[in-house]
């Protein structure tokens, strides 16, 4: 089975296709902000260099947030309208999940402005600590002996992303089947209040 995989809910646009879980396409590449001129371009690209028709994917997975307001709703959009025109399944994974790369021990980070953060902490794709928004003082302190992926730049630190396509592979034991697609939302940055964890 063909399967696409689609990230734009942060600053990078990552795409890759799967096929017999193996990667046999990717690309991941800073794109701030133009995503969505660059997502069929890229797909495009990929499919030519790799023979291989649009129309075979069977199956999407996307992030779904939390991220970017108009970043998350880039890859979902696409994936809604392939599912409903093409008839391909459609699967989601948590953001903060895809960036801790199946690692042990991680703790993911990722700017929400105002001096909060998104944040989670993973082991080996499990949830240890439920996704939230946080005060930045207040992550520091749940910092432990974590391994540290996303916006470390927040924490004076320097950035530190995963190789996303290959992240999607490694957790693909956490794509979510999406049974009406019409119910689907993302997780959007401007719905930072209702995940405040309040103290």
């Amino acid at each position: 089975m063909l399967t696409l995989c689609m990230d734009t809910s942060h600053k990078y646009l990552s795409i890759c296709l799967i096929k017999n879980d193996e990667i046999i396409a990717s690309y991941s590449e800073e794109c701030f902000k133009k995503q969505s001129e660059m997502i069929f371009v890229i797909l495009d690209k990929l499919c030519k260099e790799n023979d291989t028709n649009p129309l075979d994917i069977k199956r999407v997975v996307v992030s779904k947030g939390p991220g970017s307001y108009t970043g998350v709703r880039i890859a979902m959009s696409v994936a809604k309208v392939m599912a409903t025109l093409n008839g391909v399944s459609l699967y989601t994974i948590d953001t903060l999940k895809l960036y801790s790369d199946n690692l042990e021990n991680c703790a993911v980070i990722m700017d929400a402005r105002s001096n909060r953060a998104y944040f989670g902490i993973y082991n080996k794709g499990e949830t240890v600590l439920q996704p939230g928004v946080f005060n930045i003082d207040d992550v520091k302190k749940m910092i432990l002996d974590n391994e540290i992926m996303g916006d470390l730049f927040l924490l004076d630190k320097e950035d530190k992303y995963p190789n996303i396509p290959n992240s999607f592979l490694k957790l693909k034991s956490y794509w979510e089947k999406v049974d009406n697609i019409h119910l689907l939302t993302p997780v959007y940055l401007k719905d930072a209040a209702a995940y405040m964890v309040k103290k």
